[in-house]
Order: C-alpha cells, then sequence, then structure tokens
C-alpha cells in the first residue's frame, strides 16, 4: 500500500517549475502539473483502487482554479479516506492545523485573485505589452506598444546627448533646466539613463527584458557608450564625476591620502586667474600644500604617453572580434528560430499559447546576448593606446575631451611628495 505521496502544481506563464527533489526522500510518488491539472486527476483515479495514507500539497490553492473547483477536490480527497496535509515541504512532514473555515476560504480566494493578476501579467509579458501604469517621460502608451511623444522625447534626447558629449549627469540635468525649462532630480536623471524603455526595450518586475518592441530614443551604441560612462563613473564621487575639470576626482596626495580638488584663485582688478591642486581634507599640520593644477596636468600627459602604450602591450588582450562575431552568430541562430515559430503553428507541431512562451524565452535571451555585444569595447585598445600617446593629441583636446580620456584609462594618479620636489604615480585602469 502506498503511504505518502505529494502533488505539485506551477503555472509555466510566470512560476519556475518546482524540482521534485524538494519532497522528502519517503514521499513514493510526486504528481507535477503545468498549466492544467492532469496529473491530479490522475491521482485521484488512481487513489479509488489504491487510496495512499498521506498527500502533501504546498497550498490549498493548488488543487483548482477558484474556491468550488478546490472544495470540490477536497471533499473528494476525504471521501477518499486519505490524509490531506498542506505546507511547504521539509525533511519532515509537517503536520496539519485546524484553522477556521471562513479564514481558510479567505486565504483561498486571496491566493486565486493573486494567481489570476499573476496570470494576467504573465500573458501581457508574452505579447510583450507595456507593463501597467504610467508611460515614462517621452513616450505615451499606444493600443499595443509605447509610442514616442514628439513633444517630450527630444528633450530626453537632448539630456542623453548632453551626457555622452561631457560624461556628467548632473551637468546634463542642469542643462535641461536651463535650455528647456524640464526640471528633474538627478535620481530621475540617473533612471532615465540606465531605463530599457528609451532603448527601445521592455523591463518587468521579473527583472527579464525584451528587446525591440517599440521605438528608440536612442542607438544601440549610444546606450552603450552611457553604461560605459556610468560604470566609469562609479569609481569617483558623484561630485568629481560632474566636475568640469580633467584631473577631478583622480589627483590623490600619497602622505595624506586625501583626495585633491581644483581651486581657482584670481588677482584683484586682473583677469587672469590659477588653477591649483590642493588636498580636500588634509590631517596633517600644516596641512600638505597646493600644487599649480597646470604642472600636473603637463606631467600627468607626459607619463601618460610614456608609460600607456608598455602597460597595454603587456596585458593578456582577449580577440575582440572573435567575441564579437560569436555573439552576433548566436543572436542570429536564435533569430532564425524565432522566425520559425509561426510555421510551427500553421503545420500543428506547437499550440499558440507554447508558441508565444518560446518566443518570449528566446527574445530575453536575444535582449541577454545584445547586452553583452554591447557591452564590449567599440575601439581596438592597442590602437588607441598607440594614438593617444602624442603628446599633441592631449594638448589639442578640450577640458571635458580630456576627461573623458582620463577617465577612460586612469584609475588613480598620486602624487608624492619630496621637500620642494614631487613626482606622479598613474595606476591604468582599462574597460574591456
Amino acid at each position: 500500500m502506498v503511504k505518502k505521496i505529494a502533488y505539485i502544481y506551477s503555472d509555466p506563464l510566470w512560476e519556475i517549475t518546482p524540482e521534485t527533489s524538494i519532497f522528502a526522500p519517503e514521499i513514493e510518488r510526486v504528481y507535477q502539473d503545468l498549466g492544467g491539472r492532469q496529473q491530479l486527476q490522475q491521482l485521484l483515479t488512481e487513489s479509488q483502487t489504491e487510496p495512499p495514507e498521506n498527500l502533501l500539497i504546498r497550498s490549498l490553492a493548488e488543487l483548482g482554479d477558484s474556491v468550488q473547483e478546490v472544495c470540490n477536490r477536497l471533499t473528494e480527497i476525504e471521501s477518499l479516506g486519505i490524509k490531506l496535509i498542506v505546507g511547504e515541504p521539509t525533511s519532515e512532514i509537517p503536520q496539519t492545523s485546524q484553522i477556521d473555515l471562513l479564514k481558510l476560504l479567505q486565504e483561498i480566494q486571496n491566493t486565486q485573485r493573486s494567481r489570476r493578476l499573476k496570470q494576467g501579467h504573465a500573458r501581457n509579458r508574452l505579447k510583450a505589452l507595456p507593463p501597467p501604469g504610467k508611460a515614462p517621460y517621452g513616450y505615451r502608451r499606444g493600443k499595443d506598444k509605447y509610442i514616442i511623444d514628439k513633444s517630450a522625447a527630444p528633450v530626453v534626447r537632448y539630456f542623453f546627448e548632453q551626457f555622452l558629449l561631457f560624461g556628467s549627469l548632473r551637468g546634463a540635468v542642469r542643462y535641461l533646466a536651463k535650455k528647456y525649462g524640464k526640471k528633474i532630480s538627478v535620481s530621475t536623471g540617473k533612471r532615465w539613463l540606465i531605463n530599457p524603455v528609451y532603448r527601445g526595450d521592455l523591463a518587468y518586475q521579473n527583472k527579464q527584458i525584451i528587446s525591440d518592441t517599440h521605438a528608440a530614443i536612442i542607438s544601440r551604441e549610444e546606450a552603450a557608450q552611457i553604461d560605459r560612462l556610468l560604470r566609469r563613473n562609479q569609481r569617483i564621487s558623484p561630485r568629481s564625476a560632474s566636475a568640469p575639470r580633467s584631473l577631478a576626482g583622480l589627483v590623490v596626495c600619497s602622505e595624506c591620502r586625501s583626495p585633491m580638488k581644483t581651486a581657482k584663485v584670481t588677482t584683484p582688478r586682473k583677469d587672469k586667474e590659477y588653477l591649483y591642486l590642493r588636498p580636500i581634507n588634509c590631517p596633517k599640520s600644516p596641512k600638505c600644500r597646493a600644487i599649480s593644477y597646470q604642472e600636473i596636468l603637463d606631467k600627468a600627459i607626459e607619463i601618460i604617453c610614456q608609460d600607456l602604450p608598455k602597460a597595454v602591450a603587456q596585458m593578456q588582450l582577449p580577440d575582440m572580434e572573435e567575441l564579437k562575431k560569436n555573439l552576433a552568430n548566436a543572436i542570429d541562430q536564435k533569430q532564425q528560430i524565432l522566425n520559425q515559430l509561426p510555421n510551427l503553428i500553421q503545420s500543428g507541431i506547437l499550440d499558440q499559447e507554447t508558441c508565444q512562451i518560446r518566443a518570449y524565452k528566446l527574445r530575453t535571451e536575444i535582449a541577454q546576448l545584445q547586452s553583452k555585444l554591447a557591452e564590449l569595447p567599440p575601439v581596438n585598445l592597442r590602437e588607441t593606446a598607440q594614438a593617444v600617446s602624442i603628446p599633441q593629441f592631449w594638448q589639442d583636446l578640450s577640458e571635458s575631451e580630456r576627461r573623458f580620456y582620463f577617465r577612460e584609462f586612469i584609475r588613480e594618479i598620486q602624487l608624492w611628495r619630496q621637500d620642494k620636489d614631487w613626482q606622479l604615480q598613474i595606476k591604468f585602469i582599462f574597460f574591456i
């Protein structure tokens, strides 16, 4: 006689299919349903001839899609003389407790309502429909997708262009307020930069992304550059990341370990100004003295031109072209499978719901591969290192342009003092 069996129900539209191994070893058989309840019906049919002693389920709501269905199944299980045990599977089968009937029915109703909402959201995801709620700024809701708002989208576009040009989040926020009268917080600007919607993708609460669901405001290449700038700016403070000077946030005094900030000094009744770098929080007394900004900048450029090509030559760099080719081929293969799904429906090999689930998984996998492809550097690092090792290259750049390249290659510039003399030591970093 079978003593202990278990039953699991899950909806593959929105739930991860649990493994039958989650139950204790003494469970002799596990019946499992995905979406329908054929296995539950088989369990009840087989129990009429050989009823088990115990039936373990995770929740009463798994016995049906409505309170009436659950009650009917409970009546049938009781008539077969089976002891029902409700609870999460553990190493030992938990014992049942007496629960007030009205409270139990209310709990089942709440669970069923929650499951129906999740099923509805899951069906919308399969159809690549936008999630509920207001459309992000720059878009409006259409019948089945986001549509670009022609009055608001240019403002968002200018914000992205400003960030790409200068790599300054606060600067881009100030630019919007000054140029277009659109006031947003820095945190809102950060959400705009990382929001997949502006890249033509949809992101859901389950953290999965579906690509190319609507018209994008920025291109894939621009999105990849934004991600690189954000990762790079994480190494320095937010204010230094938005500072106009190219050395901001990079120079550290090796003696007091304090970051150094740019200080501007002007002379009375004269237009000329002088720039210095001084420690922000120097604990010494007397404090470490300030040093000419231009002198440190010139010395940093000299060291970069000498040491950067050598540092890059010693690196074991992967073959970027081969990586890009492999990722592109993987994307093409999944896209070909996606294109074949309509034919499989017409031939009767797949039904509509199974096809939607498969298409959804393929599109999320394609989005993941596209994200990996976009993260690869757009240029050859060795060739770039040779190009920037020319002093005149740095002298011809503006401060904002120099800042862009400095943060691409430099992790930290250490200032070493010796009496009145000083030396610089540069630690490089490469985003590959």
